[in-house]
């Protein structure tokens, strides 16, 4: 999941304009926001504790809107 994708969602939901901007810029606006554009697995905690993910992913929940109802 990239931050971008996750302000494109937003975006499109409060019917408001999305751009990007300069890597080194980003970092200062968003601070450890930048760190989401980190993928990691969740495949060894699964694996160690049994857990598998019920719940929708957070792009999924953002497409569905139940954050932006009026």
């Amino acid at each position: 999941m990239r931050v971008r994708d996750i302000a494109e969602a937003i975006g499109r939901h409060l019917g408001v304009p999305v751009r990007s901007i300069p890597a080194e810029q980003a970092a200062g606006r968003f601070g450890p926001l930048m760190s989401i554009d980190n993928p990691l697995s969740n495949l060894d905690t699964r694996r160690l504790l049994g857990w598998e993910p019920v719940h929708p992913t957070l792009m999924t929940d953002l497409g569905e809107g139940h954050y932006f109802a009026g």
